[in-house]
């Protein structure tokens, strides 16, 4: 597959200081399956042209495959990968082109931020949902679409058209914009990935789409297609976007920006007994600086600073857009300093070590084990029991065996689309029971919420306390 941009902005050959690629010379990097070439079909001061060339290699595609699931037994062998404008080509603007799509510039700096004219050529790329989403896409970017659809066999017309098209864009923009736009567009387009999209993606997006996505009408269907219509993610993304009136609108009206479950739990008030077990079992254990850990949008930590107990609590989230939320639902930029000084929010991801995380007398983690992987899970249980080692940790995640009692289950559904799994009480208990054993914590496991006779409590917590802090207090 081929991407070319060409200007006519005086002089041309500005093009090659900004994509800091030598017009004299093919350059050619490395892709996970294959190679991406570098050259420059015509280069003068009246118009430069840089191309783009994609060569796939099919069976490193095969050998690199992540984990996506296939329509059909043979799709990692018989696909239009290694032909069409996919993913793999914004990897590759990605990697050939990073100086450029970050915006730096080292020779001549002052031309990022000059808007120049661009004509892009994509050969070939495929739209699901043909031109009149192709168009949705780019024209309110102030792009002129020119697209040729190609036919599915031109020796049987009858068959009729395919989704690819050979497209050619025309704009006045920076070439940050540009690049920026195709990183994004690209897979929107295809409406597909060749790797396993996670929260990093969530954070991509946002850091390319920042100028120009929160405003684009079609946003809802980018940030669905871009995320692979992983709903959570989709909603986070979509938090992101929010102006700060939408977020004062969201927190004014109990709006939940990360995503509703998919199957309505009852009463729709599960969530805040959630939070009230896990704040009376930090009161319980005495602790007095806290950490709510994956606090969302600070419900949690509103009830803690409530208690005189908590002398000091962190919020950590790896979403930005929740921690903004939850700065204007506790109203910290009106708080007075002394109150002021018992909370703080941070970035982060539980799967790394933080030492920001040490030194705590307890942490919660309400409803957040149940969104990671088995790999992830691992890497979160040594961040927090091994490295932060709270002296209490309170951990609630749904209980599996109640599905059965909502109205509309389905076997095998989960209460919600990013749930990697749902424990029934005794896999909780078993991977609680070894957890402490490894890292030197007694547990116990609570119900929370109302107790069904044959299928317990809606939801299921673990209450860990460090085997050391029990010795001392008993001492």
């Amino acid at each position: 597959m081929l991407l070319t941009i060409s200007t006519t902005h005086f002089p041309a050959d500005d093009l090659s200081y900004l994509l800091h690629k030598h017009p004299g010379k093919i350059q050619s990097v490395d892709l996970s399956a294959g190679k991406a070439h570098i050259f420059y079909p015509e280069v003068s001061d009246e118009k430069c042209t840089a191309a783009l060339l994609l060569d796939i290699d099919p069976v490193g595609l095969v050998r690199s495959a992540g984990p996506k699931g296939n329509d059909f037994a043979l799709e990692q062998y018989v696909n239009d990968r290694p032909y069409v404008s996919s993913s793999f080509m914004s990897a590759a603007i990605a990697k050939a082109y990073s100086s450029a799509l970050n915006g730096r510039c080292k020779d001549k700096p002052e031309l990022v931020d000059v808007a120049m004219p661009f004509t892009v050529k994509l050969s070939v790329l495929p739209v699901k949902g043909g031109e009149l989403v192709l168009r949705a896409l780019f024209e309110p970017l102030g792009y002129q679409v020119n697209a040729v659809q190609h036919t599915l066999d031109p020796t049987f017309p009858e068959w009729g058209y395919s989704r690819y098209f050979t497209v050619e864009l025309s704009n006045k923009l920076t070439l940050q914009q540009l690049l920026s736009h195709l990183y994004v567009l690209i897979p929107v387009c295809d409406n597909d990935k060749h790797y396993w999209v996670n929260q990093e993606e969530v954070e991509k997006l946002l850091e390319k789409g920042k100028d120009w996505l929160e405003t684009h009408p079609a946003k809802e269907m980018v940030v669905r297609r871009y995320l692979k219509n992983q709903r959570l993610l989709t909603n986070q993304a979509l938090g992101g976007l929010l102006s700060k009136d939408e977020i004062k609108e969201a927190v004014e009206n109990e709006i939940t920006i990360e995503g509703m479950t998919d199957i309505e739990e009852p009463q729709l008030r599960i969530h805040e007994l959630r939070l009230h077990a896990a704040k009376e079992e930090l009161l319980l254990a005495g602790a007095k600086r806290v950490a709510d850990l994956g606090c969302g949008e600070g419900k949690l930590i509103k009830l803690l600073l409530a208690e005189k107990q908590f002398e000091f609590v962190l919020g950590m989230d790896v979403s930005y857009r929740s921690l903004e939320i939850a700065k204007e639902r506790l109203k910290l930029e009106r708080m007075p300093e002394r109150q002021l000084q018992r909370v703080r929010l941070i970035q982060g991801s539980l799967t790394y070590r933080d030492k920001r995380l040490e030194g705590f007398d307890g942490a919660a983690l309400v409803e957040v084990i149940e969104h990671l992987d088995e790999p992830r899970l691992a890497a979160l249980e040594r961040s927090v029991f091994e490295f932060a080692k709270p002296g209490v940790v309170v951990i609630t995640t749904p209980n599996a065996e109640y599905n059965v009692r909502f109205a509309d289950h389905q076997e095998g559904k989960m209460r919600h689309s990013d749930h990697r799994f749902e424990w029934t009480r005794k896999e909780f208990e078993s991977w609680g029971t070894d957890l402490a054993v490894k890292y030197s914590y007694n547990v116990i496991f609570k119900p929370v919420g109302e107790v069904d006779a044959e299928v317990g409590a809606l939801s299921q917590m673990a209450v860990f306390s460090r085997r050391d802090e029990i010795a001392e207090q008993l001492v």
